[in-house]
């Protein structure tokens, strides 16, 4: 036998090669099996009036779940990633404003999606994140419909806000977007699709129901979802129907992600031809912003490179600020034709996040998810462009919400706009500690926010509170040890110092 198999060009470790990969298709054909029969019997749970649309989302997730199993390790082969030249980026300051009599044309043509299906839970709310207040009792939300009506106003538009909510935020969004009701802004809502969550060590979905209180066996996908989501809603249709061609998609929390007229001209400035289908635009990468996502070109298209999708002997190299200059904002502008276009052809694709959790109950499960940038490739003449840092603003913990709340910032009809009396356009690195990361604590240990407009860098740990009309400048770094407190008195000014044990303040 072994004589034949030599023959035949095999050996016996390629038999036992072959022996294991048919094993390892066995039983991913099992697991596909077996999921498939667990998803009908959830179907038939789902509430009355909705088995078609989850039937859609789950036929959606068996495709993500096939990929799953079929797809291993990282998702770029290395030595075939090119760097982009830098030709290949556009800078944003090169960019034509449009005409005054364009403007009204230009936005005509847009629609305006946020995405709003995360919770506030990481900073210790309940509820949609986008509740949270940000400036003067105005939330994420009010601030973001602010933005719309003065434009819709400024302009005599009426450029739609349109929310992605997830199933934990919309009953909470529908009751806040009421008191809207005489804004001159037409709001739409769409729900990102329910997905299963699954068990890590049977590959089984963990919920054997739609009752409520199988809530934590579900999860919603990612922002990816966004493309099937808003086509199977029929917005995507009723867009298109009434003259809109591009999106432009960016996170609700993000306070830098304003409409911008040159790119919109930049998009629709140019034949319908030869315009760009997918604009991403990316800013300037920091030593704070090593782990943020990066275009390179890998097969002759532009893409999207993660962390995760990076071999684990080039993460050091990914991370180099040096070598990947750029990163994504995660401020998108897409082509309504397009987007149909590649949902309708099957060749939207995007690399699967795969997002490990424990459930209150002990329970390992695995969530697959998608980002919305990574579609990238699956468009024509993608391009990124390269914006300023003032159009990434993230809110993401209490250390963000502390910049966006302070004196570096104005607010003007519902954008923050960095004060003229700040010396240096980029933002100070603020690192609060845990005892500040819950909002309602933050706001407790500060009497008011203080003076920033000098300041480079900020670290604070320990039990520190802060009295009023406080001035920061430079480098300041509090820390009070365990056991220890630290009030820093009303109206000090702590520049380039060091304040440590029962308020010791040594310069720094």
């Amino acid at each position: 036998m072994d004589a034949h198999l030599n023959k035949a060009g095999l050996s016996k470790g390629h038999r036992r090669t072959t022996s294991d990969i048919e094993f390892r298709d066995a039983m991913r054909k099992d697991a596909q099996s077996a999921l498939n029969k667990e998803l009908s019997k959830l179907l038939m749970t789902s509430p009355e009036g909705m088995q078609q649309r989850v039937k859609k989302e789950f036929e959606e997730f068996e495709n993500l779940f096939g990929r799953f199993l079929r797809e291993s390790g990282p998702s770029v082969e290395w030595d075939k990633m090119k760097l982009l030249a830098p030709e290949s980026i556009k800078k944003y300051n090169h960019l034509p404003s449009p005409g005054t009599k364009d403007m009204k044309d230009l936005l005509n043509q847009l629609v305006v999606i946020k995405l709003n299906g995360g919770l506030g839970t990481s900073m210790g709310c309940t509820g949609p994140k986008s509740a949270i207040q940000v400036r003067n009792e105005l939330t994420f939300l009010d601030l973001n419909v602010q933005q719309i009506e003065h434009l819709n106003k400024m302009y005599d538009v009426d450029v739609p806000l349109v929310l992605m909510n997830s199933f934990n935020t919309d009953e909470d969004t529908q009751k806040i977007l009421r008191k809207y009701s005489q804004i001159k802004v037409s709001i739409f809502t769409f729900n990102q699709s329910r997905y299963p969550r699954i068990n890590r060590d049977t590959l089984m979905p963990v919920p054997l129901s739609f009752s409520e209180e199988t809530l934590e066996g579900w999860y919603p996908p990612g922002h990816g979802d966004v493309y099937y989501s808003f086509y199977n809603s029929g917005l995507l249709d009723k867009f298109i129907s009434e003259g809109k061609k591009y999106i432009f998609v960016s996170n609700i929390d993000n306070m830098g992600a304003t409409v911008d007229l040159n790119i919109l001209n930049f998009l629709l400035g140019t034949q319908e031809s030869t315009a760009s289908e997918f604009v991403m635009e990316v800013t300037d990468k920091t030593r704070a912003d090593v782990k943020g996502g990066t275009l390179i070109e890998y097969d002759g298209k532009l893409r999207l490179l993660e962390l995760a999708q990076v071999p684990s002997d080039h993460v050091d190299e990914f991370k180099s600020v040096s070598k990947f200059k750029i990163f994504n904002t995660n401020n998108l502008w897409i082509s309504l034709a397009a987007m149909k276009r590649v949902i309708l052809d099957e060749t939207l694709h995007m690399e699967i996040i795969l997002n490990p959790k424990t459930l209150d109950n002990g329970m390992n499960v695995i969530q697959l998810e998608t980002a919305v940038g990574a579609a990238i490739k699956s468009f024509d003449r993608a391009v990124g462009i390269n914006v300023p840092r003032s159009r990434f603003l993230p809110v993401k913990t209490t250390s963000d919400l502390l910049i966006v709340m302070s004196n570096l910032y104005a607010l003007k009809t519902g954008a923050l706009e960095m004060s003229p009396k700040r010396s240096f356009p980029t933002v100070p690195l603020v690192k609060l500690g845990h005892q500040f990361s819950k909002v309602k604590d933050f706001l407790h240990r500060f009497a008011s926010i203080p003076d920033l407009l000098e300041l480079d860098h900020l670290t604070v740990a320990g039990d520190v509170n802060f009295g009023k009309n406080v001035s920061l400048r430079g480098t300041v770094i509090i820390i009070a040890n365990h056991g220890e407190k630290i009030d820093i008195p009303m109206g000090s000014i702590l520049e380039n110092k060091i304040v440590s044990g029962n308020l010791r303040i040594l310069d720094h």
